[in-house]
């Protein structure tokens, strides 16, 4: 099935941030459909259509309750009466509703429509579809789930939720039905679920919760002065409308897992939602797991140190050797292969197989002015940001940045001097990942081709961009000035899609 990432690219042409955006709503959207009982949809324009034409990008089901769809709804267009219905939305603070769209065996489906925001422009519609439950009257659990899902719904409408500041913190955290407080804007617990008070008899705590100050109950419950101090400090955070990262604490043997999420109404607080979750059994089995994930950071750093040796033999070599050409070629290898250490090096203290390219390339400039093959060194500036690859991306780009950026160096200031600058600029998109390699020097030789050219960095450059990105590359003269741009445009689509 394809990702949001890929439908965005396929569908859109939303910038970066407005991905990253709906990459963080969706990957908190399962608390919001566990509380309001209801499956979410994502519903985007589709500009390879029509802007009239709507795609579902993403779609969650509650686990709280039955869904309202039977069929998987993601690459669903709609067309006709529900595209006015969008559109409708697009413009709306909240949205729009309805009973009476047909749900599974025939059941009432009330359809809510909530435009989500980014600094003020809405970017999609959430579609909010559930089964009819009028037939008996909610719980009080039920009730307490629906006010917060109101209230955090209310926040995508505002462009509030997710805050920016939450990277990170959504796949880890726990659900709704792990645990949930429900805090008033004093910070006094309003409502408490079964198993986030089960959590807190675990931490030793057998009283009444409702009605307490959480901060200071919770303190009291965590033998550790500075864990209670910090776990105290992010809920009265949460209370007073900052968001807040989550945090385990250890107590009585028991081991939970703390997230305070603010309410905001006009962006203003009014209370906070605590998740809470039983985590002991969990970190008891996940200590089983610490030793392999060591041992492949282990593997990525041996690999590195492996690779760094290699280049310091090859330095070594080429100081001793007397022809220029040899020594040439020598040095040429030893930033290729420097390169690729820097990838490892990151991948040994990575929790997973990505890669913040950003990091490595900022660590590659100042290698690549040391071996440049000119008498003064080089500016090089980036400007924008490659984001996170995955290691199997990341590494030949690297490659390939090394030698354009390499290339510009030794070849567009022949005559040396003070002054020079290389411009590395980054554009990433849903789609793709566009980098030029701007340089004010002499420009390209007249009839040069890069796909005629002998030279072993442009064989290489062009194979990897190729084969290894699936992208295209072109070099051409400036037309704004002096110099050379090169542009490297690599599709972030998984390969075969």
């Amino acid at each position: 099935m394809s990702t949001l990432s890929d439908l965005l690219a396929e569908h859109t042409t939303l910038p970066g941030d407005a991905v990253a955006h709906l990459q963080q709503l969706v990957s908190e959207w399962q608390l919001l459909s566990d509380l309001s009982f209801s499956d979410l949809t994502m519903w985007v324009q589709d500009q390879g259509v029509s802007p009239t034409s709507f795609v579902c990008v993403a779609q969650v089901r509650p686990t709280t309750g039955p869904t309202a769809h039977a069929d998987d709804q993601v690459s669903r267009t709609e067309s006709g009466a529900p595209i006015d219905q969008l559109v409708s939305a697009l413009g709306r603070e909240r949205g729009w509703e309805s009973k009476d769209l047909p749900g599974v065996n025939g059941s009432a489906v009330t359809r809510t429509l909530i435009p989500v925001r980014l600094r003020g422009a809405v970017i999609a519609v959430l579609a909010r579809d559930t089964i009819d439950r009028s037939q008996r009257g909610p719980s009080a659990l039920e009730t307490a789930y629906l006010d917060a899902a109101e209230s955090l719904l209310g926040m995508v409408a505002e462009g509030s939720f997710p805050a920016p500041e939450q990277k990170g913190e959504m796949h880890t955290g726990p659900r709704a039905g792990d645990g949930l407080l429900r805090l008033d804007p004093d910070g006094t617990v309003e409502f408490i679920s079964p198993n986030a008070l089960s959590a807190y008899h675990r931490l030793g705590f057998a009283g009444d919760v409702v009605g307490a100050h959480l901060a200071r109950l919770t303190r009291g419950l965590i033998g550790d002065p500075f864990d209670a101090a910090e776990l105290a400090a992010r809920i009265t955070s949460a209370v007073e409308g900052r968001p807040s990262l989550r945090m385990e604490i250890e107590a009585r043997g028991a081991t939970v897992l703390f997230r305070a999420m603010p309410l905001l109404i006009g962006g203003a607080p009014s209370g906070a939602l605590v998740l809470v979750r039983d985590v002991t059994e969990v970190r008891r089995r996940d200590r089983a797991l610490l030793s392999k994930d060591a041992t492949i950071r282990e593997i990525h750093h041996r690999v590195k140190n492996n690779l760094q040796t290699v280049a310091a033999l090859l330095r070594l070599q080429a100081r001793r050797s007397t022809e220029d050409s040899v020594r040439h070629a020598l040095n040429e290898s030893v930033r290729r292969v420097a390169s690729i250490a820097l990838v490892h090096e990151t991948l040994s203290t990575a929790p997973d197989d990505r890669v913040d390219l950003d990091t490595v390339v900022d660590r590659l400039v100042p290698m690549l002015s040391d071996v440049a093959a000119v008498e003064a060194p080089a500016g090089i500036q980036r400007s924008g940001s490659f984001g996170v690859l995955t290691a199997d991306r990341a590494t030949p780009l690297v490659m390939v940045l090394t030698e354009v950026v390499q290339n510009a160096l030794q070849h567009a200031y022949p005559d040396g001097g003070s002054g020079k600058k290389v411009l590395v600029d980054i554009e990433r998109s849903a789609r793709e990942l566009t980098v030029r390699v701007i340089d004010d020097g002499q420009g390209l030789p007249p009839g040069f081709s890069p796909e005629r050219s002998s030279g072993l960095g442009l064989q290489i450059v062009r194979t990897l961009v190729d084969a290894e990105l699936g992208g295209t590359i072109a070099m051409r003269s400036r037309t704004d000035g002096p110099g050379t741009e090169v542009v490297i445009t690599v599709p972030l689509r998984r390969r075969g899609q």
